[in-house]
């Protein structure tokens, strides 16, 4: 048993190193491909750009949508979790609660879908960029793996994509329509949306201004 406890010792201190070395590197190196790309049956196109080339209306729209108290939490919406966790135990369809962070460290280094394990290494890596990288690389790495759209990927490649023009000049109804649609990218249309999503992205336009207005993106803008 003891050789047992020595190679679960060793393995822990390999795996947190090595992920340790891996968030380090990714602080400064754009993240060249991830495994859901990899793994996506339609292949994956994107277009790595830094924050600075982004039209702010995409961050706002994000956090409208996505989360926001992104400015604030420490990587863990403790509240968004506890209330997802109520509606599952309630049944139906399983609703996460998870933040930008904690999707920016599934998408970059580890895999979709559920599982307690998963979410575990999801926690470690969250915790791990939270403190090395920062809320504006965060939300720099998050707008340039998320997918947008089939074989699609970064709001770069998703502007271009569906409107014909780089995501440094998205106007805010652009990047609502296309914050959107990030739960669902393969099922819901960023061009003529109808139904939910035509709504859904009309509230998320009209959240930006309060996102701006109580200063809920000053942690990346300024």
């Amino acid at each position: 048993m003891l050789w047992l406890l020595r190679f679960i010792v060793w393995l822990v201190v390999w795996f947190a190193g090595l992920s340790l070395a891996a968030v380090i590197v990714f602080r400064f190196v754009p993240v060249p491909v991830t495994a859901t790309m990899l793994m996506d049956e339609h292949g994956f196109t994107k277009d790595w750009t830094p924050l600075s080339r982004i039209d702010p209306n995409m961050v706002a729209a994000v956090i409208a949508a996505e989360d926001g108290k992104f400015c604030t939490h420490d990587g863990f919406d403790r509240e968004a979790i506890e209330q997802a966790l109520r509606r599952n135990m309630e049944g139906g369809r399983i609703r996460g609660g998870s933040t930008i962070s904690q999707q920016t460290a599934k998408n970059v280094f580890l895999w979709q879908g559920g599982g307690y394990f998963r979410k575990a290494l999801e926690a470690w890596f969250t915790l791990l960029i939270e403190q090395i990288w920062g809320k504006r690389r965060i939300m720099e790495v998050y707008l340039n793996v998320a997918e947008t759209g089939i074989g699609t990927y970064g709001v770069e490649a998703g502007a271009q994509r569906y409107f014909g023009h780089s995501a440094d000049t998205l106007t805010e109804t652009e990047a609502a329509r296309m914050a959107a649609v990030l739960p669902l990218p393969k099922q819901r249309p960023v061009v003529n949306p109808t139904g939910f999503t035509r709504r859904y992205g009309n509230t998320i336009r009209a959240r930006i201004g309060v996102v701006r207005r109580d200063g809920l993106d000053a942690c990346v803008s300024g």
